[in-house]
């Protein structure tokens, strides 16, 4: 018989993604989205419009804010995976939404998990999109499953909360859940107000003379960025395992919010040059017309207003563990990754 898979937040990159895998893998998919006056599945158009995967997906109004919602749709549904990826999952914004944030990110894992307590659901495994934000600054980087956990900003604390009392649960009633604690992993489905993607349609915007310029906060955060597809698939890996556990997700490489810069102006075959202001803000001239780009213009500028009021400087994983146990390994390199995100924006263009 198929598995049944419930998918929360199946609309988002990585539910998207994880939604291709498991049908690949002959589950039937149920996908929670959220009730909007929009229609927000463009992620997941194409596989409705495959007449081979069509029957294989089945999409659900719901939110976890909402306890009876989340109770009766596991119920109903009665699944044998549950992927938790629901989540207000941006940095900045958490700190002008928290209470939303802690709703949503901390408070969405406890609903789900006394729901299948209170099911009495022995059998269903679940994955919780732990993150390394959870690490904020700690000093113990690489970060590995062992380390301490120090976040700065509401998201991360939220998700804290949610790792902790998934593994109080697993614990104290023997519920099986396991967290996979992903670092930044990327691809063309990312949202536009995330720093990669933003990154990359703010230049192609530019180069098209859309946008005079790209505002951007700060240049020296390191980040150690992956593809979506490869996580999606740890994720899957993960709850293939006989026993509940945590796994750290990461390509073990991390490069700063200027190198990702740099490689989409080289990208889009822009010939650049940094400089700094009187205060110290960096910016970039272009060298060359192109396209709507002039001779000497700024293209990209540092903007105070979008620097976070606490900054997580260096995120690295060690994904040791995960290479062990679960024989995953990132397939695609920071380079790859960003000119596979250029290429297809450009293509969208």
């Amino acid at each position: 018989m198929k598995k049944k898979a419930l998918i929360f937040g199946i609309t988002g990159q990585d539910g998207s993604y994880l939604a291709e895998l498991l049908i690949s893998k002959n589950y039937t998919v149920y996908g929670v989205k959220r009730r909007n006056s929009l229609i927000q599945t463009t992620r997941i158009d194409h596989i409705f419009k495959d007449k081979h995967y069509k029957s294989d997906l089945v999409l659900k109004y719901g939110d976890v804010t909402d306890s009876l919602n989340v109770n009766n749709l596991i119920n109903q549904i009665k699944p044998d995976e549950i992927y938790n990826l629901a989540a207000q999952s941006n940095v900045g914004i958490s700190f002008e939404i928290p209470e939303y944030t802690a709703q949503v990110d901390a408070i969405g894992t406890l609903r789900i998990l006394e729901a299948v307590k209170s099911l009495n659901m022995k059998k269903v495994k679940i994955y919780q999109a732990s993150t390394s934000e959870m690490y904020g600054n700690s000093t113990d980087r690489p970060y590995n499953e062992k380390s301490r956990f120090q976040p700065v900003s509401p998201y991360g604390t939220a998700k804290l909360y949610a790792y902790w009392i998934s593994k109080n649960y697993r614990d104290a009633y023997n519920i099986f859940i396991s967290n996979g604690i992903l670092f930044n992993h990327e691809s063309p489905r990312r949202g536009e107000n995330f720093i990669s993607r933003k990154v990359v349609l703010g230049l192609i915007y530019v180069l098209k003379g859309e946008r005079k310029c790209l505002y951007i906060g700060n240049l020296k955060s390191k980040r150690d960025w992956g593809h979506a597809v490869d996580y999606v698939y740890a994720q899957w890996l993960i709850l293939q395992q006989k026993k509940p556990d945590d796994f750290v997700i990461s390509t073990g490489q991390n490069y700063t919010v200027k190198d990702l810069i740099n490689r989409v102006l080289i990208k889009l075959e822009i010939k650049h040059k940094w400089m700094k202001d009187l205060n110290g803000l960096e910016y970039v001239i272009a060298l060359e017309s192109k396209e709507y780009i002039k001779n000497k213009q700024i293209i990209v500028k540092q903007d105070p207003s979008y620097f976070r009021p606490n900054e997580v400087n260096n995120l690295l994983g060690d994904s040791t563990k995960a290479r062990r146990i679960l024989k995953w390994k990132p397939k695609t390199t920071f380079k790859k990754l960003i000119d596979e995100m250029v290429e297809k924006d450009l293509d969208k263009y």
